[in-house]
């Protein structure tokens, strides 16, 4: 099947998938719960490319188990995170409400189907490995197993870490300076980007392979400058005040890096 074919079918299946979705969030009235199909979108998407891909099957195979399994995991602890919580909603679903009130479903259901737009779009390294026609893994591919054994553990420990540190009576109001959060306000969204880094590199080795580096540039802008770190922040400096504000001076945004000292003034 030619590639622009395997866009278009993977467009029209999650066109649907996502309108299925925003029907459902409708009714039960939270819109949050559309990040939990945009995760599990991934692994669709992974999975449609490996079945009608000409590549080498053990690569599209590979392709299918690594995309599926991380899919899997995000998309659950979304799931959980989000029904743990609900009917509140997320603090950025909420805002879209305030700032669309009188056509709340109308652009919705346009986001919705952005979102849909959004995972083809960088959904487009699985397209280049599924169509990789070498009979063998390239140097740079075992590189990028390397690099999404290492992200994936990292996200799943930085989440975890946090959960463990949300679950404590002391939690509340207080900023989480535990394990990987020592070292960077957001590790989870670092080593998400690093996923993203390790499918681009995966599919270096194939004919035009480049064209993925967009997967991993697209997920950076967003996580440093749109929905990511921006909106994170404002709500963390809302509910924990002076405490965060303290966390932000002496602690990475986003790379894990050592800590600076605190240069706030202290209590003699």
């Amino acid at each position: 099947m030619p590639l622009l074919l395997q866009v278009l079918v993977a467009f029209v299946l999650l066109a649907a998938l996502f309108g299925m979705a925003f029907r459902i969030c409708r009714r039960f009235d939270n819109y949050g719960f559309v990040d939990v199909v945009w995760s599990y979108a991934f692994g669709l998407v992974a999975v449609i490319y490996s079945v009608v891909g000409t590549g080498w099957p053990t690569r599209r195979v590979l392709l299918a188990v690594l995309v599926g399994a991380w899919s899997l995991r995000l998309g659950s602890h979304l799931l959980r995170r989000l029904a743990k919580h609900h009917p509140a909603e997320d603090p950025r679903y909420a805002a879209m409400r305030q700032r669309w009130t009188g056509e709340v479903e109308r652009r919705m259901s346009i986001f919705f189907q952005q979102q849909a737009a959004s995972v083809v779009v960088l959904g487009l390294p699985f397209l280049l490995i599924a169509a990789n026609p070498r009979p063998e893994l390239a140097w740079v591919e075992w590189i990028a197993l390397g690099l999404w054994a290492v992200a994936v553990i990292g996200e799943a420990v930085a989440d975890a870490q946090l959960a463990a540190f949300k679950r404590l009576p002391q939690s509340r109001g207080a900023v989480c300076t535990r394990g990987l959060w020592r070292y960077s306000r957001h590790p989870n969204y670092f080593f998400e980007w690093l996923i993203w880094v390790s499918y681009a590199v995966f599919a270096l080795s194939a004919p035009w392979g480049w064209i993925g580096l967009i997967a991993p540039a697209s997920i950076l802008y967003l996580l440093l400058r749109v929905t990511g770190i921006p909106l994170t922040e404002q709500q963390s400096i809302r509910s924990k005040g002076a405490a965060y504000l303290r966390y932000q001076q002496t602690t990475s945004a986003f790379v894990p890096w050592f800590p600076r000292q605190d240069p706030s003034p202290r209590t003699p």
